[in-house]
């Protein structure tokens, strides 16, 4: 077992990583299609270290993105925690689905992300009127093994427990 120390920079290596993936410039059509990075490296800390990654991480990564992206001061805060919490309610039974299955639920959560997002950009009458809107679910789900293998790869080479 590695100190919590250790185990906690990684994380939030991970986490700033994922952030600059949210940041990078893309054209229009990539833009659309852009899944959620944040959101997908912090459901897999919260599954995989739900005693180091809670409903507070998420708040303040949320509140990270919406500095980062000029979003709405607290509207991913909102949708992360509200998606760690359920993350956190049903990590046991997640972590023992298989990789498809894992990648399904997260595009049901990933979808509620964009729901409430959606929801909270219409009460600033800024709602987004194209069916796109909801393309990241499925490229996030689609991408969910890769981001779950690698980082469960440097969880265990780090010995995060």
């Amino acid at each position: 077992m590695t100190n919590g120390r250790h185990g906690i920079g990684l994380i939030l290596t991970t986490f700033l990583v994922a952030l600059i993936l949210t940041l990078i410039p893309l054209p229009d059509w990539a833009r659309l299609l852009r899944p959620e990075w944040t959101l997908l490296v912090l459901t897999y800390w919260a599954m995989a270290t739900p005693d180091r990654v809670g409903v507070g991480v998420a708040w303040l990564l949320g509140l990270f993105q919406d500095v980062a992206v000029g979003t709405l001061l607290g509207q991913h805060a909102l949708t992360f925690a509200l998606v760690t919490y359920v993350v956190l309610r049903l990590h046991p039974r997640l972590r023992i689905y298989p990789l498809w299955q894992q990648a399904v639920s997260l595009l049901v959560l990933i979808a509620l992300h964009l729901l409430v997002t959606r929801w909270v950009m219409g009460f600033a009458g800024n709602a987004p009127q194209t069916l796109w809107f909801w393309a990241p679910a499925a490229t996030s789900a689609v991408l969910w093994p890769l981001i779950f293998i690698f980082l469960r790869r440097l969880r265990r080479r780090y010995r995060i427990a």
